[in-house]
């Protein structure tokens, strides 16, 4: 146990071993291995405690990030678990998948000499620590209230909505067009860095609770979105975003060019034993393939690393920026480069060869410029600088945009912003439709996790107060 805390000036900063390059490139297993007690209190005790912690300043729900650092040094775990879940819905998703090196740790106030504190790994050594010795309990309400509320999404927007909503004793029900709970979580982050147990304990939990989930459901579907007003007292919206944003050049349509999510999806669906038919036939499967991936964000990685694990013969990572100004977290395209991907900075796709299939990438050298009106510099083609990349599977990962989901829903008074969002009152979440709010992705765009999961729980508060007052006004119109 640490004895006192500031003990950065005497240990050094560590994370988790990692597993061997050869095992993890083999299998899908997460690749960190589990922090011993020792070590998780050791880096906990480097934590200076300062007086405005950037850690938590930084941290979309601003998590008491040095309080359950001080717990863990102290070896008060079970408190720890306590002040890290009554910020956090999903600690031990966050501590796994969260860009930790853009969050917390990279505000961090300790010099760079001396390197950040570990926040992310303890934070999963505590919950998981908490999961084993059964402190993680449903949230049961102490007492249940007459008002429902309908989710559409079981994404960590809507579950987090979900989990504070049933703590405040209403009756939830989640609707998600799919067959397991978690959205991109189970279906978008591969195994090695979000193992699928972890997101289906928390769904049995849920159940445990009293939420209940009605899958394969696609509202406007099987259910409109006015039957569902009808049926309770108040409407969330957390669909997230799906549609996979293109690229126009030459060769688009050619066999073998996929999204980054359909290939994706298709991958954590083989490793949790469902027959994918479009993985069987390789047309979704890189194995013994030459593979390009366009993007440069956390999905590229997603994929690059994916395809090393089904056995590609060679994954290249074409992106027009360079290293530094990549929307991805580091630290994932450092585990990438380990793991044998190359990586090609500054250049982008000009046109996909082949016939019927494609067989190589076009791709033009681009040169960084005066940063725009967002601060970020502009890239350019060099002229006379194309080459070529033989590929036999390319991956689009150029991001996310919201479907239309007015007329998904069926629900022209539906509003959205001029980039396809969903447009709600910024104090409220509320749409310009009654009782129906609104948050996540689907609102700000394709973002965090985490963010979805400060959406969730800032919506169930909204809901909670609208419902309540909406019930105070038919009382007193009595």
């Amino acid at each position: 146990m640490a004895e006192r805390m500031l003990q950065f000036v005497r240990l050094q900063q560590a994370q988790p071993e990692k597993r061997d390059i050869a095992a993890r490139r083999s299998d899908f297993g997460e690749i960190y291995r589990e922090f011993a007690a020792e070590a998780a209190s050791q880096q906990a005790s480097r934590c200076s405690q300062c007086g405005v912690p950037f850690c938590s300043v930084h941290c979309p729900l601003n998590n008491n990030i040095p309080d359950w650092l001080k717990l863990t040094a102290e070896g008060r775990l079970e408190e720890a678990y306590e002040v890290s879940s009554a910020t956090n819905t999903f600690p031990e998703i966050c501590g796994r998948i969260c860009p930790q090196d853009r969050l917390c740790e990279g505000n961090c106030v300790i010099e760079k000499g001396f390197e950040s504190v570990t926040i992310g790994a303890v934070e999963k050594y505590i919950t998981d620590t908490a999961w084993d010795r059964g402190w993680v309990t449903p949230p049961k309400p102490r007492a249940e209230l007459p008002y429902s509320v309908g989710i559409i999404g079981a994404g960590p927007a809507g579950l987090a909505a979900a989990e504070r909503l049933r703590l405040r004793g209403y009756q939830v029900h989640v609707y998600d067009r799919y067959d397991r709970v978690g959205g991109l979580m189970i279906y978008g982050i591969p195994n090695f860095k979000l193992e699928k147990e972890v997101v289906l304990r928390r769904w049995q939990q849920f159940e445990a609770a009293g939420i209940q989930f009605h899958l394969n459901t696609a509202i406007g579907q099987e259910v409109t979105l006015a039957a569902l007003r009808e049926r309770h007292d108040a409407v969330f919206i957390a669909t997230g975003v799906y549609k996979a944003r293109d690229i126009e050049c030459v060769g688009s349509g050619l066999a073998g060019i996929v999204p980054a999510l359909d290939y994706l999806t298709a991958s954590n669906r083989d490793n949790l034993g469902d027959t994918v038919a479009a993985f069987a036939s390789g047309a979704l499967n890189a194995k013994g393939k030459r593979v390009v991936v366009v993007g440069g964000g956390d999905t590229a990685m997603d994929c690059v690393r994916t395809a090393v694990r089904q056995g590609a013969a060679s994954v290249t990572c074409l992106y027009r920026r360079d290293k530094a100004n990549m929307p991805g977290s580091l630290r994932e395209v450092k585990n990438a480069e380990e793991e044998g991907v190359e990586f090609t900075w500054l250049a982008a796709p000009e046109a996909f060869l082949g016939d019927d299939t494609v067989t190589g990438v076009r791709a033009v050298r681009m040169h960084l410029g005066l940063p725009d009106a967002t601060g970020r510099q502009q890239v350019a083609p060099i002229a006379g600088s194309a080459f070529t990349i033989p590929c036999d599977l390319a991956i689009k990962a150029l991001g996310f945009d919201p479907e239309d989901l007015p007329t998904a829903f069926g629900e022209p008074g539906l509003p959205v912003t001029r980039w396809g969002t969903l447009k709600v009152h910024h104090r409220t979440m509320m749409t310009e439709l009654p009782g129906v709010f609104a948050g996540g992705d689907i609102v700000r765009g394709a973002s965090l996790v985490v963010w979805a999961i400060r959406d969730g729980r800032d919506a169930a508060e909204q809901i909670d107060a609208y419902v309540k007052a909406k019930a105070q006004q038919a009382l007193a119109a009595e």
